[in-house]
């Protein structure tokens, strides 16, 4: 009998193991497939230009909102306001103060802007871009996991181009629009660009 329930016993560790071995496998496998998807996502983002006319869903541009907003700030102060347009009209009226933002076949467009009664103040107040520009970073990985196209196309500091982009935008004095990130689905396949050059990194020091 008490051999019986050795050997039961027994059994019964090596399916658990056995189980928690598998489990352990399909969990390193898994997060292995996270991180190719990851870099992969960012290895392949390239600026887009020329859209088609499907147009973008309303939850798509809110997740990729959310996770604009998920990026890092000095000192969590969060001195970010987006604008999203999808109105062709106002499209087009962004397109006349900015000869350079891509918005003749964009299908929407994020204007990532700098909220000045929320950014640090003196010197510090300029983190505000930094701050601004690590949320466009992230609107464009989030677009381009979700097949479409983008290009950050910039406004500040340009002083020919805040005063346009304001007006047709209705912009608070204290709201300063950093950029214009054009947006749809590609009209065909894009070829990113190789940037890797080893020789601009130092280790230790220069």
């Amino acid at each position: 009998m008490k051999k019986l329930i050795y050997f039961t016993l027994l059994f019964l560790l090596v399916v658990m193991a056995n189980s928690c071995s598998n489990r352990c496998e399909k969990d390193a496998t898994a997060a292995v497939n996270v991180t190719d998807a990851v870099l992969e996502n960012i290895m392949t983002r390239t600026s887009v230009r020329q859209f088609t006319n499907r147009p973008i869903a309303a939850d798509t541009l809110e997740n990729i909102l959310k996770a604009g907003m998920a990026a890092p700030t000095a000192v969590n102060k969060q001195p970010w306001a987006m604008v999203v347009v999808t109105d062709r009209d106002v499209l087009d009226s962004l397109m006349a103060e900015h000869p350079y933002s891509n918005l003749k076949t964009a299908t929407a467009a994020i204007i990532v802007c700098g909220d000045m009664e929320l950014a640090l103040e003196g010197v510090a107040q300029e983190y505000w871009v930094q701050d601004c520009s690590a949320v466009t970073e992230n609107i464009l990985l989030a677009a381009h996991a979700y097949g479409l196209g983008a290009v950050w196309c910039g406004v500040y500091p340009n002083p020919e181009r805040i005063p346009g982009v304001k007006r047709v935008l209705n912009l608070p004095d204290h709201i300063m629009p950093l950029n214009i990130i054009s947006m749809g689905y590609p009209v065909g396949p894009q070829e990113p660009k190789d940037k890797w050059m080893p020789e601009k990194v130092h280790y230790q020091n220069w």
